[in-house]
């Protein structure tokens, strides 16, 4: 069909315009392949700051480890950025825009907050400070146990041997990585292996194990959950924000209601981008009302977590993870926070196999250790209690802990604390143990906790 001559010259015009149209995409593009590699300088910096200066581990072994298998938009980034680990300052720097219009991304480290990711476009000093202390994990505590590391000799049965032996051969999931198993019994070990490189005071990366956390320290903090959350972002001068109803309780159930843009609500802006907890984790609308449907959310316990700092005020929210782990003995965990204070308790906490037994230990006693009560009575038949909407999954939800029994070949009553990467703490009370195991499994590997559950069950 010939196109009348009389459209030529309007065609000829909106030519030029079309081509305008799409130059702002590019643009768009090439911001979201700079924000992409930002991100992936962000992951490395942090875990190459965890592990050298939390875990005083390699960068090689940190390499090999975190940094494969993580997250396919990151995965074949994170190794051509690259990375300075400055011991003398206890920092990482990693590069990661080639035209130097931003400048690096840095994580810096302190004994007592571990690793703090700056935010993506903050300055690096020319002359960095040197950090508060040597770097590294500090050795045994010569305290007996459970208090110390002294007086830990396991003589696991041959058959609990052979099932721990198991836990790092594959056994338990074709490409799992298993780092570190402890097993208690009337709490004492009475297994423990850990794999080459690594050992009782090598830490590493909760990830969502530090939700459990949360909820214990929520516990602590003497709140009642009943309440709606303390949200100093949802007080509006403007008129009632309708978030404000949602309680403490529906956060740690993760039954808030609030839109999350992924499933899991994966929160790499915060975890990797320097962006504040106060600044992206206020900031989501309701897609729901509150208590209507469960939907896993990292946002919602930083929320609880967010909540606590403005209810207690800053010295006792800034002392609370450390009164938890210091009366426990956890002196190989740190919480860390972002670069605005807010501890980031959804998954930014470096802590040890044997620490996170003591944890799995307190949970088991009701949150009594050494004759001192901790919790509040109840509080962990609250966190181990399901109530409200559930997952669409064979386990349950209560407040922050999973829950397992019959449906997974185990006891009724038992529970755990899970995280990315094949991080348990399995509690199993009617047996009175207590199974961790710490992994990196890399993505698509996963680790059958339950089933290795069941083989140390029968284990005599």
């Amino acid at each position: 069909m010939r196109v009348p001559t009389s459209l030529l010259l309007p065609l000829a015009l909106l030519a030029p315009v079309a081509a305008a149209a799409q130059s702002p995409q590019s643009v768009q593009q090439s911001d979201r392949g700079t924000y992409a590699r930002a991100i992936a300088a962000g992951y490395k910096a942090s875990f190459l700051c965890g592990g050298v200066f939390n875990a005083g581990r390699g960068e090689r072994q940190v390499e090999q480890l975190e940094l494969r298998g993580i997250y396919p938009e990151y995965d074949r980034i994170v190794p051509a950025l690259p990375a300075l680990v400055d011991r003398r300052s206890a920092s990482v720097i990693v590069e990661f825009d080639p035209e130097r219009r931003l400048p690096p991304r840095r994580a810096t480290w302190t004994r007592a907050g571990g690793c703090t990711l700056h935010p993506i476009g903050a300055p690096v000093p020319v002359s960095p400070a040197p950090a508060a202390g040597p770097a590294g994990p500090l050795g045994a505590d010569p305290r007996a146990w459970p208090q110390g590391d002294a007086g830990i000799a396991p003589r696991p049965s041959a058959a609990l041997a052979r099932a721990v032996e198991r836990a790092f051969d594959g056994s338990f999931g074709a490409g799992s990585e298993t780092l570190g198993v402890v097993v208690l019994r009337d709490g004492n070990v009475v297994a423990e292996r850990y794999r080459d490189g690594f050992g009782p005071f090598v830490a590493n990366r909760t990830w969502s194990v530090a939700k459990s956390i949360a909820g214990t320290l929520v516990g602590m903090a003497g709140v009642d959950p009943r309440q709606p959350a303390n949200i100093p972002e949802w007080k509006s001068p403007w008129g009632a924000d309708p978030r404000a109803r949602i309680t403490l309780d529906q956060l740690l159930r993760m039954s808030s209601g609030l839109h999350s843009d992924t499933a899991g609500n994966r929160t790499d802006a915060i975890y990797f981008g320097g962006t504040t907890v106060t600044e992206q984790a206020t900031s989501w609308p309701l897609a729901t009302q509150p208590g209507e449907r469960f939907r896993y959310a990292n946002n919602d316990i930083m929320l609880a977590v967010r909540s606590l700092r403005a209810s207690l005020g800053e010295p006792r929210y800034r002392a609370l993870p450390s009164r938890l782990f210091t009366t426990l003995g956890m002196r190989h965990t740190v919480a860390e926070a972002d670069w605005q204070g807010n501890y980031i308790l959804s998954s930014d906490v470096y802590t040890t196999a044997r620490d996170l037994a003591r944890l799995g230990q307190f949970w088991l006693q009701d949150g009594v250790w050494q004759g001192k009560r901790l919790l509040p009575a109840g509080w962990v038949r609250y966190m181990t209690t399901p109530a409200g909407p559930q997952p669409d999954r064979a386990e349950g939800y209560g407040a922050t802990i999973w829950l397992f029994g019959a449906t997974q070949g185990l006891p009724a009553g038992s529970y755990s604390a899970q995280g990315n990467r094949g991080q348990y703490v399995m509690v199993i009370p009617s047996e009175r143990l207590v199974i961790v195991r710490r992994g990196e499994d890399p993505g698509g590997a996963r680790f059958d906790v339950a089933r290795f559950a069941a083989e140390v069950i029968a284990a005599r």
